[in-house]
């Protein structure tokens, strides 16, 4: 039994079932007609039932037309609905995605930064090692210079010591041939 069928046959209020099966018990206890198939039914009873099955009909048609326009109702507003979470849903993933380049973008910019970064401060370190290399080689060239200097400082002294020394050795030489003599 569809879902239709069993609807019509659960919502049948029991008057206009109990006029349907009055109208078939009518028909299966008919009289048939000799030599043909047709059965003879009293007219009177058949438009009585059918009067009265007409007098009910139409309040269950009204409410069968309200159920079926309320069922469409809620299957639009349903459709309404989902395609709403459908458009959020995409409008949600263009933000995600907007979000996710925004940040692969950011990040692509982070790593060019510390690229640069890293770049400048190797830069920055040889320069920095050159000029060092620079202050130390002037200054050995100034100790290169002063050691000279100083060497020939002592050199001069040394000179002036032994002449010195030659010097006083002659004067002491001297005093003495003069006191000797």
């Amino acid at each position: 039994m569809s879902d239709t069928s069993t609807w019509a046959a659960n919502s049948i209020p029991a008057d206009i079932e109990s006029r349907l099966h009055q109208l078939e018990r009518m028909v299966a206890e008919a009289k048939n007609v000799p030599l043909s198939s047709s059965i003879m039914i009293n007219r009177a009873e058949i438009e009585g039932v059918l009067a009265e099955l007409r007098a009910v009909l139409p309040e269950e048609l009204r409410h069968a037309r309200w159920v079926i326009k309320e069922r469409e109702e809620v299957l639009e507003k349903a459709q309404r609905d989902a395609t709403t979470i459908v458009a959020d849903a995409q409008d949600e993933r263009v933000r995600l995605v907007s979000r996710t380049d925004v940040v692969n973008a950011a990040n692509r910019e982070a790593e060019r930064i510390v690229d640069e970064a890293d770049e400048h401060g190797r830069q920055i370190r040889l320069e920095a090692e050159d000029y060092v290399d620079a202050k130390l080689a002037n200054f050995e060239v100034v100790l290169q210079k002063t050691l000279t200097a100083v060497e020939r400082g002592r050199e001069k002294l040394r000179g002036r010591l032994v002449s010195d020394e030659l010097a006083e050795a002659s004067e002491a030489y001297e005093d003495d041939e003069f006191t000797e003599g």
